[in-house]
C-alpha cells in the first residue's frame, strides 16, 4: 500500500466527513449495496498510516485522546506524537525485559493502557515536535529498527545468562543511541506556538486525566465483573481490564458512542470477513463465499490480504455470535491480539444491524477513506478488549463495577 502524508489524509478525511454531512445513508463501496444510517457520530483527528511499523496501539490511542481533547472542547486539538510514545514505551519495555532475565515479551507490539503509562513517567509531545521519521524518510518502516533493538536486547541478555556476568548500566544509552538514530533524539524541551515545554509540562497543559480512562474486555476464564490480566503477549505493562459479559461489553461501547464519547478498540483482523479495502467487517454464516488471495503481513498495517465476496456488497446472514463461540477462538488461538483502531460511530444497514465505524492506521487508500464499519458480530466475537472514559459507561454498567 502507497504510503501518504499528513496533508493527503487531511484531505481525504475532510471528504469523508463532508460525506456523512451531506447524505442520508452511507456505504462501504462505491458498488455496494449496503446503506449505512448515523445512530452516532463524533469528531476525530485525520487519518495517518502507521506504515510498516506495529505501533497500530499507539496511533488508534492517541487518536482516541485527540477524540477526547475535542469532546472537551479543543475543536481543533494538536496531532499527538505516536513516535514518542513508542520510543518511549521501547525504553520501558527494554528495562522491564531486563529484570525479567529475557522472560517477557519484546516486541513492536503494545496496548492502549501503554500511553498512560508513559504519558505518566515521560509526558507526551505534538508530532510536529517529534516525528520519528529522519534521513527524508516520509513514511513509518521499523522493521530493521526493530531487527538491531531486538538483537542488542537478546545479545545483553545472552551475555549475562551465558557468563553469568553482573549488568553493566551501558546497555541503556546503546538501547537509546539506537533509537536516537532511527527515530530522532529524544525530547527533552521544546517551544511550540510560542511556548516553552517539556514533555510533562506539554501533557499537562492538555488537561486529561489518565485515571479516568479504563479498559474493559469479556471472558468466561475471569471472574464476572471484576479487574483481570488480558493473558496476551503485548500486555508487557500488566495492565488490568474489567471483565464484563458480552452482552455488557456490547452495551458499554454503543451506549458511550450514543452519549457522546468514542472508543479505542483492540481486535482480531485476521477473519476473512475483516476487509480494509472493502470498508467492512463482517462475519458471514459462510465464511467460503469469500475468496482470499495474498496475505496480511505480520503487523496488520496495510490493506491486508485481497478478500471478494458479494458479501461485501450485499448484506448477507451473520452468525449469532455466543460468549462460547468467542471464549473458544481466544482459548484455541484463532483469536488474537492483532490490531488497534478507534471506533468514532454507530451506525445501522438497512436491515437494522447495527455497526461501528472504526478509523484505522493504514492511510486511506480504501473507499471510505481510512474507516471501515464493523458488524455487531464481528465486534462480539472479535474484540479484545476496550478502552474509554469511565464518564461513558452505562449507569448500570458502573454500578457493577462499583465505579
Amino acid at each position: 500500500m502507497n504510503k501518504i502524508t499528513l496533508l493527503i489524509a487531511i484531505a481525504f478525511s475532510g471528504s469523508l466527513f463532508a460525506q456523512f454531512a451531506t447524505v442520508g445513508t452511507v456505504k462501504n463501496g462505491e458498488n455496494s449495496e449496503y446503506k449505512f444510517a448515523k445512530l452516532a457520530h463524533w469528531d476525530a483527528t485525520p487519518v495517518q498510516s502507521q506504515g510498516y511499523t506495529g505501533t497500530c496501539w499507539s496511533f488508534s490511542a492517541l487518536s482516541f485522546f485527540e477524540s477526547e481533547l475535542m469532546r472537551n472542547g479543543n475543536k481543533n486539538p494538536d496531532v499527538l506524537s505516536e513516535m514518542f510514545i513508542a520510543r518511549k514505551a521501547y525504553e520501558a519495555k527494554a528495562d522491564k525485559f531486563m529484570r525479567m532475565d529475557g522472560k517477557i515479551n519484546f516486541s513492536e507490539g503494545g496496548a492502549f493502557h501503554d500511553i498512560p503509562y508513559v504519558i505518566r513517567n515521560y509526558g507526551i509531545v505534538p508530532e510536529e515536535i517529534y516525528t520519528g521519521l529522519v534521513n527524508g524518510a516520509t513514511s513509518h518502516n521499523h522493521a530493521e529498527m526493530f531487527s538491531v533493538l531486538n538483537g542488542a536486547m537478546e545479545g545483553a541478555m545472552a551475555y549475562r545468562n551465558g557468563k553469568g556476568a553482573q549488568m553493566t548500566s551501558t546497555w541503556k544509552p546503546a538501547l537509546n543511541g539506537v533509537l536516537d538514530a532511527y527515530l530522532g533524539t529524544d525530547v527533552k524541551e521544546f517551544t511550540f506556538k510560542g511556548k516553552k515545554y517539556t514533555p510533562k509540562s506539554y501533557s499537562e497543559s492538555l488537561g486529561l486525566n489518565m485515571d479516568d480512562y479504563i479498559s474493559i474486555t469479556s471472558f468466561t476464564n475471569h471472574e464476572l465483573n471484576r479487574k483481570c490480566l488480558l493473558a496476551i503477549p503485548d500486555n508487557w505493562a500488566w495492565g488490568e481490564s474489567y471483565n464484563v459479559s458480552l452482552d455488557d461489553l456490547w452495551k458499554a461501547t454503543e451506549e458511550a458512542l450514543m452519549n457522546g464519547y468514542t472508543v479505542a478498540w483492540g481486535a482480531d483482523v485476521s477473519e476473512k470477513g475483516f476487509s480494509f479495502s472493502n470498508g467492512l467487517g463482517i462475519v458471514p454464516e459462510d465464511p467460503n463465499t469469500i475468496q482470499v488471495s495474498g496475505k496480511d503481513n505480520k503487523n496488520f498495517s496495510d490493506g491486508g490480504a485481497e478478500k471478494i465476496s458479494n458479501a461485501f456488497i450485499t448484506p448477507v446472514k451473520e452468525v449469532n455470535v455466543t460468549p462460547e463461540m468467542r471464549q473458544e477462538g481466544y482459548d484455541n488461538k484463532t483469536t488474537t491480539d492483532d490490531h488497534g483502531m478507534h471506533i468514532v460511530g454507530l451506525y445501522k444497514d438497512q436491515n437494522g444491524t447495527k455497526y461501528l465505524l472504526v478509523k484505522n492506521s493504514w492511510g486511506t487508500s480504501n473507499y471510505p477513506k481510512g474507516y471501515l464499519y464493523v458488524s455487531e458480530n464481528y465486534f462480539k466475537l472479535k474484540t479484545i478488549n476496550i478502552y474509554l472514559h469511565k464518564d461513558g459507561l452505562d449507569k448500570g454498567i458502573k454500578k457493577k463495577l462499583n465505579l
